[in-house]
């Protein structure tokens, strides 16, 4: 099994943030307005806290979680240390994430690759869910826009679906 011991310090804050910033990526995918990103951050934060709490994705996956959220509880920003090139801020935010991915890949244990890569993909499809996308004053629009879902496909081929 895989274990914090396994990894740097600045490892460990990028495999915590990762869903972090793949929900950055579904935010900037089909940018709405400041409620929608803040719907979406929130969606995919509450995500890692319930992990912290409940597990469902392993006990690596919940170590990270929980570092994560006692970051949050100590109102710390878990995204600090990441600082996208706001000229590139999309491909800075997948090149993180392909990089994570490595990472993952070369450090962990299959079975937490596999748990990891879950809870990756569960974090990207609720920052999608969060927030319709389009219409007026809430009326109308779409849950998962054609933009988002691209991205959700996108995140997809970056790490892969959990081999079975």
């Amino acid at each position: 099994m895989t274990s914090r011991v396994d990894f740097t310090d600045e490892e460990w804050e990028r495999l915590g943030r990762g869903p972090l910033v793949a929900g950055l990526a579904i935010s900037l995918a089909d940018p709405g307005g400041p409620f929608e990103t803040l719907k979406e951050s929130r969606a995919v934060l509450t995500m890692l806290l319930d992990t912290a709490r409940e597990g469902g994705y392993g006990d690596f996956v919940q170590s990270l979680a929980g570092d994560v959220a006692a970051k949050a509880q100590r109102r710390e920003n878990p995204l600090a240390g990441f600082n996208p090139d706001r000229r590139n801020a999309l491909d800075t935010i997948l090149g993180e994430l392909r990089s994570v991915y490595a990472l993952l890949v070369e450090k962990a244990a299959p079975e937490d690759v596999d748990d990891y890569l879950e809870w990756m993909r569960v974090a990207s499809q609720r920052a999608a869910l969060a927030a319709k996308e389009g219409g007026f004053l809430g009326m109308g629009g779409q849950l998962v826009s054609a933009k988002e879902q691209q991205m959700l496909e996108t995140l997809g081929e970056i790490f892969g679906v959990p081999r079975g």
